[in-house]
Order: structure tokens, then C-alpha cells, then sequence
């Protein structure tokens, strides 16, 4: 595939940034994409390797060779429609993806894998400036309704694969906006909204039916829904968000994670104070601000408090520091562990590992600060360390200490379907349908805490899954 020297005669180089101090002045995204010639290069890197482990290292199976050769070539067209063949989204994982296929590159055994995820972006904006992608309006319809719960990647995929299929596709969506965690979870400077509101145009014109602040279990009955649809999609996120239990915690200055970004994503959209901060306004301004999680979604608060004007932040994780290289021998092609510094972090951030939350300090009800303790783990067992302790200053503590699996009031109290001993909806990957007749679950809330691009997997799946079950037979890849 590619060139074949290209490997040899091509060093891999990557998107660029933007200066921090240019970049922190907004919430706009920051990448700076390649030029045409630029890509082709990066694209010629992909070698003939005879097994394409990169295949299996995404999620989605996007054919990832063929692609790159088509962009080598100059045949931007149909290397967009190989990348829509697997990824209804490839704009949402071009840049929040963390490229497990990278991992899988077998250039990647001496730290040099194909540029991916930057061209599979290339791609698919390419596309959008082109005017190539247009709505995919199905020949026939089957008078078969539909109800995808959720409008997170998982239910969109679901709902315009399903609209495809000629079925009439009704999502419901609880917040003001569709786009679920892709919305209010992921900050506008990784991902900017406009993205999202671009395919719910498209998927509107293919007869995907949009209802927002419609919370199923809530303002609109589980019952009603299986009484006036021939079936029903549980595509909510995880989003049980995992406690701080220590004294303190109830302190009004300890927030979850997605609270904070949430808010913050609504005043990018134009919402005014009140109706962003329902709770109280919630800044990182002219505070010291304390991350606790060493995940993604720590990450962006690390970023976003930066951008609010944070006094400083600290990101502490319980687990130890990951090593600065893995052991390809040991690894490869699977996802490794190692130290990953974001861009956020390039920014400005302490971060700190091994270290456990003990008591969130009180002045007269507002947060001063956190007691910490240094810990170590023997045999997969956390054991704190003596004469370790030590305090930090905090005015503002965000819990980014990941999701236990999805809500239960409301939608899943209603619908009555079994769950997992995870507390995920239990349904498995074959069929995706619960233990309710006619009801189906794919996503975050089947699998628990993961991915975009697992969700949208899932979403495709879960989607030739139900028109099998409604027609007999699907022609929906999986």
C-alpha cells in the first residue's frame, strides 16, 4: 500500500498546535492541519506489512490501508467513501480518537507509526469543503418505527444507519442539545459543535426525527414508547459519576468533572449565566484548582481551567506513574500503558501519581484545601505510606475519577431491564437486544465507561441487529 519505500524515505510527522499562550485566549480548536502534499507523504508511509494490524487495533475496523494509498494517490473522493464504509463520524474520532490503530501500526515497533488519525481527519473535512457528503435519503421506506434513546455517538450512529435502512427513526434526547457526551463532555477546543450540528442536518434530511429536552422515564413515559414503536434503543452514556468519600466532599467546591465542563460548553454556546449554571456559576477563575483522575476527561478540566484564568492546577491520580516507553515485545499491537502527556497538560499543570484524597479542608463552608497521603501498591493492593501525608491549597476540587455505569432512575427503572453485575444495561454483542422484547442497548450504557469509536462500533452493530429482528434479514454491515 502507499509507496513502497515511503516508510524509508518519509519521517512521520503529525498535526502541529498552536502556541499555549495563542491557543488559551479561547475555546476554538487549535490543531493545525497539513497541506494536500504534506498528507500524501505522511499517507506513502503506509507499508506493505502483508497482516494490517491496525485493522484490529480500531474499534470500527476502518480499512486503513487502503484508505492511506487512495490519499497517496490523490483519490480523496473514494478514500472517503472507504472511511464512510466503517465510520459514519470520522470527523468525531479524527480528533478525539485516541488512535488505538496508531498503536497497532506495525511502524509503530520502532515508534514511527502512520500519521492515521490526522489523515482519516484530512479525509473527511476534505470531503465537507468539497461538498461530497450529502444526505443518504433511503429508496423505500418499511413502516417500521423506531425509538433510539440517547444522542451520543453510539445513538447517532444507530439512528442514521437504522434511517438508512428506511425505517422511521425517532431520537430522544434529554438535554437542550443533541450530541450527548460529544456535546456537553468533550470541550470545544478539542472538538468544536458545529461538527455535530453539521450531521444532524444531514441526518434530518435522511428522515431521522431530532427530540431534545425529552427525558424517557421522565417527561416522556417507557411505556408510551413501546406502545408506538415496533422497537426501542437504550443508547444513554455511563453517567454515575464516581463519588469522593472522604470528609468534606459535600462542600460546595467539590464538583464532578462533567458538571464543570458542561457548564462551560453552554456558555460557549451562547447560554446566558443562569441557564449554564443551574447550580451556581462555576469557574476555575483566579482560584487554585485541584483534578482529581489522571484520565481524559481530567485532562479537559485541566484544560479548561487554564482557559477560565485557574491561579493553578494540580491533576492527582491514585495509580502509579505509567512508565515513559512500554515494552514492545511485550505490547505490541495492543493498547499500551505508558506516560501520555496531553495538550492540556502541555499548557500548565502539576500532575502527581500515587497519591490518595483524604480530607477536603473546610473554612467556614468553602473549600481550603486537600490532606493527601502518598500510597503504593503490593499485589494489586493499595497500602498508604507512613509519614507520607501532605495538604495542598484548593478553592475548587473536580472528581474525574471515571463513571460506575449508567443512571438508574428514571429511564432504566422504567424500562425494567436486567442488568450486568456491572450495572450496565446486560445485553450482548450479537443481537444487542435486553431482556425486555423489542428493546435493544449498544454503548457506554451496555458496555460502561468507553470510547467514541467503541460507541459508534456499537451503534452500526446494534442497528443492523434491529432491522435483522423487525425484517428478517439486514443488508447494514456490522
Amino acid at each position: 500500500m502507499g509507496k513502497d519505500t515511503g516508510f524509508l524515505e518519509v519521517d512521520r510527522q503529525d498535526r502541529t498546535y498552536l502556541d499555549p499562550g495563542e491557543r488559551l485566549k479561547n475555546y476554538k480548536e487549535f490543531v493545525v492541519p497539513h497541506d494536500e502534499e504534506a498528507l500524501k507523504a505522511q499517507a506513502s508511509r503506509c507499508m506493505d506489512c502483508g497482516i494490517p494490524y491496525c485493522h484490529n487495533g480500531c474499534p470500527v475496523n476502518n480499512i486503513i490501508p487502503d484508505w492511506n494509498d487512495l490519499v497517496y494517490k490523490g483519490d480523496w473522493k473514494n478514500a472517503l467513501e472507504v472511511l464512510h464504509s466503517t465510520n459514519n463520524f470520522p470527523e468525531f474520532t479524527g480528533r478525539v480518537c485516541p488512535a488505538p490503530c496508531e498503536a497497532s501500526c506495525t511502524l509503530n515497533i520502532i515508534d514511527k507509526p502512520v500519521t492515521i488519525k490526522s489523515i482519516e481527519c484530512a479525509i473527511v473535512d476534505k470531503g465537507w469543503q468539497e461538498g461530497w457528503i450529502k444526505p443518504q435519503v433511503p429508496e423505500k421506506q418499511t413502516g417500521k418505527s423506531i425509538a433510539v434513546i440517547g444522542s451520543g455517538a453510539a445513538g447517532m450512529a444507530c439512528a442514521q444507519q437504522l434511517a438508512r435502512a428506511g425505517h422511521a427513526v425517532t431520537v430522544f434526547e434529554k438535554s437542550d442539545r443533541i450530541g450527548g457526551l460529544l456535546r456537553y463532555g468533550i470541550p470545544d477546543f478539542k472538538m468544536e459543535k458545529h461538527l455535530i450540528n453539521r450531521r444532524a442536518v444531514q441526518m434530518e434530511a435522511e428522515g431521522v426525527t431530532f427530540k431534545t429536552s425529552a427525558e424517557v422515564g421522565v417527561e416522556v413515559s417507557f411505556k408510551a414508547l413501546q406502545e408506538n414503536f415496533d422497537a426501542i434503543v437504550l443508547s444513554g452514556g455511563a453517567e454515575e459519576a464516581r463519588m469522593l468519600d472522604v470528609p468534606g466532599a459535600e462542600l460546595p467546591g467539590v464538583r464532578f468533572a462533567m458538571e464543570f465542563l458542561t457548564q462551560q460548553n453552554k456558555r460557549n454556546a451562547g447560554d446566558d449565566e443562569v441557564r449554564a449554571a443551574p447550580r451556581g456559576t462555576l469557574t476555575a477563575k483566579d482560584k487554585h484548582v485541584i483534578v482529581i483522575g489522571g484520565g481524559d476527561t481530567g485532562s479537559d478540566c485541566v484544560g479548561t481551567s487554564n482557559r477560565q484564568g485557574a491561579k493553578s492546577v494540580t491533576q492527582l491520580e491514585i495509580m502509579p506513574q505509567p512508565p515513559e516507553k512500554e515494552d514492545k515485545a511485550l505490547t505490541w499491537p495492543d493498547w499500551p500503558m505508558k506516560m501520555r502527556t496531553s495538550s492540556s497538560h502541555e499548557e500548565g499543570a502539576s500532575r502527581d501519581w500515587s497519591v490518595l484524597a483524604k480530607r477536603v479542608i473546610d473554612d467556614g463552608g468553602e473549600v481550603a484545601g486537600l490532606e493527601c497521603i502518598r500510597v503504593e501498591w503490593k499485589d494489586r493492593q493499595m497500602v498508604e505510606i507512613e509519614g507520607s501525608e501532605f495538604t495542598l491549597p484548593a478553592d475548587l476540587i473536580l472528581l474525574a475519577m471515571g463513571f460506575i455505569g449508567p443512571k438508574k432512575r428514571g429511564l432504566l427503572d422504567r424500562a425494567g431491564v436486567e442488568l450486568d453485575p456491572r450495572g450496565n444495561v446486560a445485553a450482548n454483542t450479537v443481537d444487542y437486544s435486553t431482556s425486555e422484547p423489542g428493546v435493544f442497548a449498544c454503548g457506554d450504557m451496555r458496555r460502561g465507561q468507553s470510547l467514541i469509536v467503541w460507541a459508534i462500533r456499537e451503534g452500526r452493530q446494534c442497528a443492523r441487529a434491529v432491522d435483522e429482528a423487525l425484517m428478517g434479514s439486514s443488508e447494514l454491515p456490522r
